[in-house]
């Protein structure tokens, strides 16, 4: 059965890289953060019909993965980024999302601390914001009451230590041990 693992958080905060890397160490596939692409490719600012479509292409694109990864898929965000995001900009959620918060859950989650420095994107906002978000999405993991653990250190101590936890957690799991 192949375990899910969500790399969360907020803006700069290594998610993309961790998640190539950690599918990289155990020979598996990443689903990448589906919104980059589309709103690369939109022309136009986005808009809230805009983030529900994210949300589906991330559902679709994690489906897809799923049927050829080896014991874990890593994704590169969540709905939770999606929920959050939206609520933020618009005010609102749209009812897919929060409906497949809950139906679409991870085996664990990895929320990505703020201790790597900003680094410059077009699409990041908010670099003045990034401890009220990171309060926020430890708030909602801790409210649905998804395991997670947050994930700090620089470069290679970064990778290590999601290493060690899913190691301890879940690959203990498939091995039938008990913690």
């Amino acid at each position: 059965m192949v375990k899910k693992v969500a790399v969360t958080g907020p803006e700069s905060t290594g998610k993309s890289r961790l998640a190539r890397q950690l599918a990289d160490h155990y020979n598996t596939v990443y689903v990448p953060e589906f919104a980059r692409g589309y709103i690369d490719s939109l022309g136009r600012p986005y808009e809230q019909h805009d983030i529900v479509e994210i949300a589906r292409g991330q559902l679709l694109a994690e489906k897809r993965a799923k049927a050829t990864a080896n014991r874990f898929l890593f994704c590169d965000t969540e709905l939770i980024v999606t929920k959050i995001w939206s609520l933020h900009k618009v005010g609102s959620c749209d009812p897919f999302i929060l409906e497949n918060i809950l139906e679409n859950r991870y085996d664990l989650y990895l929320l990505c601390d703020i201790d790597l420095p900003w680094e410059q994107d077009p699409q990041r906002e908010h670099p003045h914001l990034r401890k009220f978000f990171f309060d926020w999405y430890k708030k909602e993991l801790e409210g649905y009451g998804f395991p997670y653990e947050i994930i700090r250190g620089m470069g290679q101590q970064r990778l290590e230590r999601a290493i060690v936890i899913i190691d301890s957690t879940l690959t203990a799991e498939q091995r039938g041990v008990i913690r």
